[in-house]
């Protein structure tokens, strides 16, 4: 039902990590998540800690969700700072939400830094039982 859509976002980290971030990337950074279905609904979270909530966009086009977030520095822009190794600007990542998710009835909550989306089971996609009719009167079958 979910897929990741950035295969290089693994190799993209490792880079990252033994040679160092410029401070600017060329492209959104990766936000780290868990995924896992609960019952009737899948649960996805996203770490994005020292995020303001007004900052975090969610978007849903074509069952294509998008959550975008930016951290902003926490230091004036004349601080003469010593170390930066904490990742800021823009966050990015897409999920592939399959058909058989309601798309309409997501719900998201932000606590403590992690982002958590609810996502329900369609309603024509959870499992039912059919009831099964006839077969009251007996035939017999001559050879």
């Amino acid at each position: 039902m979910l897929m990741r859509t950035d295969p290089f976002r693994e190799l993209d980290r490792l880079t990252q990590q033994f040679f160092g971030s410029t401070g600017t990337l060329a492209r959104p950074a990766a936000m780290p998540m868990d995924a896992y279905r609960s019952g009737h609904e899948y649960v996805v979270q996203f770490d994005l800690p020292g995020v303001a909530p007004e900052s975090i966009e969610l978007n849903v086009e074509r069952n294509v969700l998008t959550v975008k977030a930016e951290r902003q520095p926490d230091y004036a822009d004349g601080a003469d700072v010593q170390v930066s190794e904490r990742p800021r600007g823009v966050f990015s990542r897409q999920l592939f939400l399959g058909e058989a998710l309601d798309t309409d009835n997501i719900k998201a909550h932000y606590d403590a830094g992690v982002l958590t989306l609810r996502i329900p089971v369609a309603e024509q996609a959870k499992p039912r039982r059919i009831t099964i009719t006839g077969g009251e009167e007996r035939k017999q079958i001559n050879a």
